[in-house]
């Protein structure tokens, strides 16, 4: 019986790929799930396993030819494989391994980005512990191990893209016996006709970088292009002992400086929020118009009712619940800040999915609220509450931060006393909340101490006009200066 090997799925939009190396070679014998052959897209390096146990009875697509996804690439023949060491462990229920997949990664997510392996290979493993770390455009996924065992080898190193559903490793589940002697990886480490990733000597040719500064982590101590990456990438100093003269950075930083520097990668959702910042602001024409709010009566009224609130609703009254409703009242009054443009109109909203913009310790994210015009104010402190734990951990999904028509951003918890938020696309508008400071004020022909915010409005030029955006932060300003007028809809 023969068995098809194919090229697997390469991600999101990518077609075809490079055989880079092939592990074995006609007529040898193979087990299951033992490695095949590297290939290797524009983004990133896939390893084939065999699904079966047998021998290469064909191999169709050699190294260096270009393949197509599904296409044939050899041909194994089961049941004809000698009964190698590896072979015969695995077929002893205690030495079985399991394959460790990329979780669903949330709704039209596709890929996500190796950040870090918590365990290494020969590392003793337990069900459920974590394994590594995944990122996506918003949120980290954690991997759990599916079984226990040992942690064999990885299949995607760290700062890799991998696919939803693609592997990441293999976990056996006993200590298999490493043989002696004569195993099938001691032979290629011999070979003289070892030759790196195509990928790899092609940028390391580029960019004139010496092969011996790389560390190779390739089957047999080949170089893969993401080796030459993590070179490239790494600090000034280090590029200027690794590259020739003539390729070397031109704007060298001296030495003394770049001895004290540190590169970081971005994160996915560092590399997001950049883009999307900046696409902001070179697509909408943003403007911003400011005022300031009287916070003395809502003080006082939380102040009055917290206790009772907590008691009975569970969750603290907070001031963000009074923003979020004295901006729905305002949006109903001016809809072109609730609104979107898409291509040649505008598009209004007759509702508000209120996005409340939150910072963890890998970034901004914005969960929201839906249909919170809609909320009672215990509904929303509820809603903010669970919402802002979830930022916190890691686990909000790509729905809950979707489709918000207006945010608020609170950048006075951290202190600001005054800012300009950037618009959140394809959103029109966004409201800047700030630190709470007492200021002198004249009241009624006398200066008084009062609390005082800062408020800033963040809008899209081209379909609110000025008028429109000074009337909604007035509107704001008068619910919460007499928060009596939200409870009469006024």
């Amino acid at each position: 019986m023969s068995t098809e090997i194919r090229v697997p799925t390469l991600g999101e939009s990518v077609t075809e790929a490079t055989v880079a190396t092939w592990f074995k070679k006609l007529g040898d014998h193979v087990a299951v799930d033992e490695m095949l052959c590297e290939l290797e897209t524009d983004k990133v390096t896939v390893e084939v396993p065999s699904p079966v146990a047998g021998t290469i009875s064909e191999i169709v697509a050699p190294e260096g030819s270009t393949v197509s996804v599904e296409a044939l690439l050899a041909q194994i023949s089961e049941g004809a494989a000698a009964p190698e060491p590896a072979a015969v462990s695995r077929k002893t229920p205690e030495a079985e391994s399991v394959t460790v997949m990329v979780p669903t990664l949330g709704e039209s997510v596709s890929e996500a980005t190796v950040a870090t392996w918590y365990k290494q290979p020969g590392d003793s493993v337990t069900q459920d512990e974590i394994l590594c770390e995944l990122e996506t455009d918003k949120v980290s996924v954690e991997v759990p191990a599916p079984a226990a065992g040992i942690l064999g080898k990885t299949l995607a190193p760290e700062g890799s893209t991998v696919q939803a559903g693609g592997q990441l490793a293999v976990i056996s589940s006993a200590v298999l016996q490493a043989p002696t002697s004569g195993t099938a990886d001691a032979a290629p480490s011999g070979r003289k006709d070892l030759e790196d990733a195509p990928s790899a000597k092609k940028l390391m040719a580029e960019t004139g970088l010496d092969r011996s500064k790389v560390t190779a982590t390739g089957k047999d101590g080949r170089v893969m292009k993401e080796d030459v990456q993590t070179v490239l990438a790494a600090k000034p100093a280090t590029l200027a002992i690794a590259m020739t003269p003539a390729s070397a950075p031109r704007a060298a930083v001296p030495v003394e400086d770049a001895a004290r520097e540190e590169r970081v990668k971005m994160t996915r959702l560092r590399q997001t929020i950049a883009r999307r910042l900046k696409d902001s602001q070179n697509t909408a024409a943003m403007l911003t118009t400011y005022n300031e709010v009287d916070m003395t009566e809502v003080m006082a009224l939380r102040n009055e009712y917290k206790d009772l609130f907590l008691k009975k609703h569970g969750v603290k009254l907070g001031f963000m619940s009074f923003f979020t409703v004295a901006c729905c009242h305002a949006l109903r009054e001016i809809p072109e800040v609730n609104s979107e443009i898409d291509g040649t109109d505008i598009v209004y909203k007759n509702f508000v999915h209120m996005g409340i913009a939150a910072g963890t310790p890998t970034g901004l994210v914005v969960p929201v609220i839906r249909d919170a015009d809609a909320m009672s104010f215990a509904e929303i402190e509820k809603a903010i509450a669970e919402k802002s734990t979830r930022a916190r951990d890691g686990k909000l999904s790509m729905t809950e931060m979707q489709g918000g028509t207006f945010t608020i951003s609170n950048g006075g918890v951290y202190g600001s006393l005054m800012s300009s938020p950037i618009l959140n696309p394809p959103q029109s508008g966004i409201l800047g909340m700030h630190k709470i400071q007492d200021r002198p004020m004249a009241i009624n022909g006398q200066v008084v101490i009062r609390p005082m915010m800062y408020l800033a409005l963040s809008y899209d030029h081209r379909v609110v006009d000025g008028k429109g955006a000074v009337i909604f932060l007035v509107r704001v300003k008068e619910a919460l200066e007499d928060p009596r007028r939200l409870l009469m809809d006024l």
